[in-house]
């Protein structure tokens, strides 16, 4: 009873928010831009937090406001409130198409500060020792060789450091967007809404040269996840620590013409800390 108008708890109290998340996955997220993202970070949860076997309407604000610390422990403030932010778009949808009459529980809960932007760049010698450990595959149990390498994944990682392109928009980028004789890729889509073409160097030209075409028509037909998972294992590998792959978004400034000339959407990007150009490679 809310207001004096009956609320049906029933679907609320016999669905867990994995069976949510699941068909928020089947019928939302396919159809979005950041798709991807969203699979792989909801996927996550259905796989790894216990958080998904719990019924809808069981969720409170306590019980989200705990979820949040326990991810702090694990990840930064602005990735926990991106978190937050899916979360709670998946229970806004569940109230509005799937008869799931709750209150939202992460509308009342406080939002974590989230950190300055990250300035992690490669230090002297890390491009060269990630770059070979994406081509050397690791070994394996009594020696032997376990999977290889994505085969895709050195040519995009050095097609990352050459146009500072996001991880999404590389792997939306197809065959049709590419443009190797004017030098230019032609963003559609990129993540500030507006369509943008970016300038290619001789060694991303290189690179797109040396590609087989894939049937599906993509670039570099790999997942998020796989890019993920593999760039994450070569750089332990390579004994880097502490980073991510859009760290590579850096690396633009020394591999192309200095980016102080340039203006920020040339990038996709309005945070001047990423286009200013640096002089130095840190040691």
């Amino acid at each position: 009873m809310e207001r004096g108008v009956f609320r049906d708890r029933s679907e609320a109290e016999k669905t867990t928010l994995g069976e949510i998340i699941r068909r928020y996955l089947r019928d939302v997220s396919p159809g979005k831009k950041g798709g991807d993202s969203e699979q792989y970070r909801l996927g996550a949860i259905l796989r790894d937090d216990p958080i998904a076997d719990i019924k809808m309407a069981a969720l409170s604000g306590k019980l989200m406001a705990a979820w949040r610390d326990k991810r702090l422990q694990k990840v930064s403030g602005s990735t926990t409130n991106r978190d937050l932010a899916l979360l709670s778009a998946v229970i806004n949808w569940a109230r509005r198409e799937q008869d799931i009459h709750i209150e939202n529980p992460i509308s009342s809960i406080r939002r974590p500060p989230e950190s300055r932007g990250r300035t992690r760049r490669l230090t002297a010698g890390e491009e060269e020792k990630l770059l070979a450990a994406l081509v050397t595959p690791p070994t394996g149990i009594r020696g032997r060789l376990t999977d290889p390498r994505n085969r895709w994944m050195h040519s995009l990682v050095v097609f990352a450091i050459e146009t500072a392109m996001r991880r999404s928009e590389i792997l939306r980028l197809t065959w049709k967007d590419v443009h190797i004789e004017q030098r230019y890729v032609h963003l559609v889509d990129s993540k500030n809404g507006e369509t943008r073409d970016v300038p290619l160097s001789t060694r991303a030209v290189s690179i797109l040269q040396a590609l087989q075409k894939h049937e599906s028509g993509h670039v570099f037909p790999i997942s998020a996840d796989s890019v993920k998972k593999s760039f994450n294992r070569a750089a332990i590998r390579a004994g880097i620590e502490n980073l991510r792959f859009h760290d590579l978004r850096h690396e633009f400034s020394q591999h192309s013409f200095c980016c102080a000339r340039q203006s920020p959407s040339f990038i996709g990007t309005t945070d001047l800390r990423i286009d200013l150009c640096v002089a130095y490679r840190p040691s």
